[in-house]
């Protein structure tokens, strides 16, 4: 069996490793228009902020490993048209602009996402970057070197991170947001006041509301809003990202923004194509319903089970919570599921409470104060999501909601699942059982 894989950043890696590792010998072809694979864009804050001394170090893997494990692997290839009826491909040799055919038994598409460009008057200035891949993040750290003011259009991970960075650089920042909050996908408007005063207090100017109507601007950049104008010498664009998926159009189910939808093998609508990564949509199973949610951890997994599956649909995609965190000005911030936003918009009739107290006993030498938001379906009980921030370390706290978000447990089952009690880590009932507890009297409480 041949089998192609288009595109080779998480999903297309882990794709090849698996295929790989469990039939050695398999004939598999990696197409992969830039010169690298397995970029970690997560990093480039990190490397902004001189967390990380080596931007290549983003890289876990390289095309001469796939290579050794025996794919054919063509590096700056772009393939530009796919004909599924007939299994075919067409790709051309960018560094030769030679233009050949191949054919395929079965396709991985693995081809990634693009940053969304807004239609804004004047975004082409040399001034104004944007942010994913490993060119991008080594043009945003020289231009950090010759760059004092950074307006950083977007509040979503990439631009909160970047903000973060950027000040603890000594850079004056302003961070500009279409809307009323950052973070507006992960956190819900109450946890997010804490990161906007988190920013403001290490010197980020955060104007929320202000949608960029344009650019212009000579020596400095002038970024025009609804509200008012902001001058800045460099603008990073981080406004999302948008799936590429135009080859397989009207050839495989698409949702409204274009990404392939999956079934729970991660398989397309054409039985002999499955996609992966940032391509394709996700199995939310907080709604049960698809999503587009492009995430590195997604990818992988995805990634890996198409692998494992393109032999035959033998592992199920247990599908995702979306949980993600981040550490910011020493704080961490981690979230998992749905908001009570979102929650309320796709239909639940949900509710949520806030427990906030210190991690572990106050008569330790040392505690933080710690903040939980929990989320969950009054109908059923069920958990639909949960958003922690504190100094201590929360983030895999989030893992253990994302656990029971994809079990589907109630808060009855939080409030008294079976976890440690010592003094060092947290008090008799952990901090997961008191925000349970919480949202049980809550339920108990109405209810009188």
């Amino acid at each position: 069996m041949k089998i192609v894989v288009v595109g080779c950043t998480h999903a297309g890696t882990a794709a090849v490793d698996q295929i790989l590792q469990d039939h050695p010998g398999t004939e598999v072809t990696v197409y992969e228009r830039d010169d690298n694979i397995s970029f970690l864009s997560c990093g480039i804050a990190l490397y902004l902020g001189h967390k990380v001394k080596r931007l290549e170090d983003m890289f876990y893997s390289d095309p001469s490993e796939l290579e050794k494990l025996g794919a054919k692997v063509f590096m700056k290839h772009d393939v530009l048209k796919i004909d599924s009826k007939n299994k075919k491909l067409m790709i051309e040799n960018i560094k030769t602009g030679d233009v050949f055919e191949d054919t395929y038994d079965k396709l991985i598409m693995t081809t990634g996402s693009y940053v969304q460009v807004p239609p804004i008057v004047g975004i082409d200035n040399s001034k104004i970057l944007m942010c994913k891949n490993y060119a991008q993040a080594r043009e945003i750290y020289e231009t950090a070197k010759t760059h004092k003011h950074i307006a950083i259009v977007g509040g979503g991970y990439i631009g909160v991170e970047l903000a973060e960075s950027y000040a603890n650089t000594d850079h004056e920042v302003t961070l500009i947001q279409a809307g009323d909050q950052v973070l507006n996908h992960y956190i819900d408007k109450e946890m997010s006041e804490n990161i906007t005063k988190l920013l403001r207090d290490h010197g980020v100017n955060v104007f929320l509301n202000e949608r960029v109507s344009g650019f212009s601007g000579d020596d400095q950049v002038v970024i025009e809003t609804n509200k008012e104008d902001h001058k800045a010498d460099l603008v990073i664009v981080c406004t999302g990202f948008i799936a590429n998926t135009e080859l397989l159009r009207g050839q495989v189910d698409m949702d409204r923004r274009g990404a392939i939808i999956i079934n729970e093998y991660v398989q397309t609508s054409n039985s002999d194509i499955y996609a992966a990564g940032d391509a394709c949509t996700v199995n939310f199973n907080p709604t049960g319903k698809p999503a587009y949610m492009p995430l590195a951890t997604n990818a992988i997994r995805q990634g890996a089970l198409a692998g494992v599956n393109v032999f035959g649909n033998t592992q199920k995609y247990m599908g995702t919570q979306a949980t993600s965190g981040m550490e910011l000005f020493g704080y961490t911030l981690a979230s998992t599921g749905l908001t009570l936003k979102n929650a309320l918009e796709w239909g639940f009739n949900a509710d949520a409470v806030v427990y906030h107290d210190y991690y572990r006993p106050d008569y330790m030498p040392t505690t933080e104060m710690l903040t939980i938001r929990l989320v969950y379906d009054k109908d059923n009980r069920k958990i639909l999501g949960a958003q922690l921030f504190s100094k201590h370390e929360v983030a895999q706290s989030a893992n253990t909601i994302s656990v029971m978000i994809q079990n589907n447990n109630t808060i009855d089952d939080l409030a008294f699942i079976d976890m440690l009690f010592q003094p060092n880590y947290d008090n008799p009932f952990n901090y997961l059982n008191l925000v349970g507890q919480l949202a049980v009297a809550k339920e108990r409480n109405e209810k009188k």
